[in-house]
């Protein structure tokens, strides 16, 4: 009978350092999503709609007392801070233009990939008419990237996870790699159904619904091994490539 070397069982934290292993870390990762960021609160405020997820754009249109001029000019202002912010703290190595474009490449690589893996898992879907001119979709793709990265992989992914790990403190290193995948799966499958939910949401399909938890799944494993600005532009650019290309 063949046999196999058992390998020793991986140290505590074995999983986390891998997942670490080739990010930039979150501070860059939040200034390589500059452009998405000061992109979408500028484009969207001649908009009627805006991304269900951005929780910024009510206050400081209200901040602006509703004027338009004072809105792009307060918008212009946090971009500067969030530039000077960087600078200051040393992280200004993050606005190198290769930094950025290597982000994009690398967004746009992930993007297809994707579109090709939930393809194969689902089979070809159509998740619906859009009725939106290239402007708004674009925009709307800037906002679902940073805003929908921040709530489902942030969050609820990232955040949820530390707050559940301590009832799995205790449970093997193959264990717990089994509790954050099925928490991912969790968070994959809420971040789909919530594209269900509210007067904008999509009539309700199984094949649309497992393509987008899919999709979730995708963009949860780029957030954990390869950080927060690959996740939001590789859906960014997915989601220009499906609502404006």
């Amino acid at each position: 009978m063949k046999t196999a070397v058992v390998a020793e069982e991986p140290e505590t934290g074995q999983f986390e350092k891998i997942a670490k292993r080739g990010q930039s870390g979150p501070w860059t990762d939040l200034g390589l999503t500059f452009p998405v960021f000061v992109g979408y609160h500028l484009g969207v405020v001649g908009l009627p709609v805006r991304n269900a997820a951005d929780v910024v754009t009510r206050e400081l249109v209200a901040l602006a007392d509703r004027n338009l001029l004072n809105y792009s000019a307060l918008t212009i202002a946090i971009g500067l801070g969030y530039v000077g912010f960087f600078v200051l703290a040393g992280k200004g190595h993050a606005f190198r233009a290769s930094r950025f474009v290597a982000c994009a490449a690398e967004g746009v690589l992930y993007a297809v990939a994707m579109r090709l893996l939930a393809g194969y898992v689902v089979g070809r879907v159509f998740l619906g008419a859009i009725d939106m001119d290239a402007y708004t979709g674009f925009v709307m793709s800037l906002g679902a990237g940073f805003y929908e990265e921040i709530a489902f992989r942030v969050i609820l992914y990232g955040l949820g996870a530390k707050l559940l790990a301590p009832f799995f403190s205790s449970a093997g290193t193959v264990r717990r790699g089994l509790f954050k995948f099925a928490w991912a799966v969790v968070a994959a499958s809420v971040f789909s159904g919530w594209h269900y939910i509210g007067a904008m949401g999509d009539p309700f399909d199984a094949r649309s619904f497992l393509f987008r938890a899919v999709c979730g799944l995708v963009f949860t494993a780029i957030y954990t091994f390869r950080g927060f600005a690959p996740a939001v532009w590789t859906h960014t650019l997915y989601d220009i490539w499906v609502l404006v290309l």
